[in-house]
């Protein structure tokens, strides 16, 4: 009977951290608030940068029916959703004295943060053979990357993301968190959650390295290997066309390496964490989906032409009074 006592006492005893304390990015007043201003005009630019390619898109048949605004579509919506997921929480610490945020948030966070995140990971490949088709066989390319071919790879990458994610909350919920709750971070993450956790936590972040390291950077290979490729095959090209080509290369490789660099940073290493992986974790999770409109969309002429569109017909449904 004591025996069985001092079990169930135990088990209470690894469950009692119901909370986590997030330190945020920092502990002064005054650069929080300096903070809560930047961060909040960031998220605007976010939500309104996206929203606005996400309608356009949608709106737009032409757009639409072609298979590399089809796949920004959904970049885009990833990237507005991935936003949402730790922003809001991070500028409401800003005003805050408490940060605390619940297991079962934390939970959330890391499900939603990886789902997105690794669906974002497995849209960029599918982007990538994209352009691989439209440059190096540009005659069948429309053949080739049909809307059901399209609509099958986006509904891979979603999947991809939900069984990786699952897996990152298996991780961490299967451990006993029974002592320290202060997460050196702005949002719950797995790296900086596992190692609150008491017990050997060797094999987790093991596991961790060879699921979202590997991933991370299989796809970054992945990635880089396929550009390598289309930038020897540009070489043939006539001047125009290879022009062209070149700067969409050179836009998409800007935000690969904006998203795989600091995954790979923060993932690829274990038993082991430094100041500057909130630094990361800000280009990961702010940055990048801010600057994705400006690098992908925003600056491209048939975006612009149905943007333009998209305004007028705006003006002819709501004239101005």
């Amino acid at each position: 009977m004591s025996l069985g006592i001092l079990d169930l006492m135990k088990k209470e005893n690894d469950s009692k951290v119901t909370e986590f304390v997030l330190l945020g990015l920092s502990s002064s007043l005054e650069l929080q608030l300096f903070l809560f201003l930047i961060f909040l005009l960031f998220y605007m630019a976010i939500v309104l940068g996206n929203l606005l390619i996400v309608v356009t898109v949608r709106a737009d048949t032409h757009l639409l029916q072609s298979p590399m605004y089809y796949f920004l579509g959904h970049l885009s919506f990833i990237d507005l959703c991935l936003s949402c997921v730790t922003v809001p929480k991070m500028l409401g610490d800003f005003v805050q004295e408490d940060k605390i945020i619940s297991f079962s948030g934390c939970l959330a966070q890391i499900c939603f943060l990886h789902f997105l995140g690794a669906s974002e990971m497995f849209l960029l490949t599918a982007m990538a053979y994209d352009r691989y088709v439209a440059i190096c066989n540009p005659l069948q390319y429309l053949t080739v990357m049909n809307h059901q071919l399209c609509f099958q790879m986006v509904f891979a990458c979603w999947c991809g993301g939900f069984v990786h994610s699952i897996t990152q909350v298996t991780l961490v919920i299967q451990l006993p968190f029974c002592g320290p709750n202060k997460l050196d971070n702005f949002y719950c993450d797995v790296p900086q959650v596992i190692k609150l956790a008491c017990t050997d936590t060797y094999v987790v972040e093991v596991l961790m390295v060879s699921n979202s390291g590997l991933l991370s950077l299989v796809c970054f290979l992945v990635l880089l290997f396929s550009y390598a490729v289309i930038l020897v095959t540009l070489r043939t090209r006539f001047r125009q066309g290879q022009n062209r080509a070149l700067s969409t290369c050179a836009s998409h490789l800007t935000v690969v390496s904006l998203i795989f660099v600091p995954c790979v940073f923060i993932y690829l290493r274990p038993f082991c964490s430094f100041s500057v992986d909130k630094v990361f974790s800000v280009f990961y999770t702010v940055i990048t989906p801010m600057l994705n409109p400006l690098i992908y969309t925003l600056r491209n002429t048939d975006m612009k032409t149905a943007m333009k569109k998209l305004r007028k017909t705006c003006d002819i449904l709501l004239p101005c009074p």
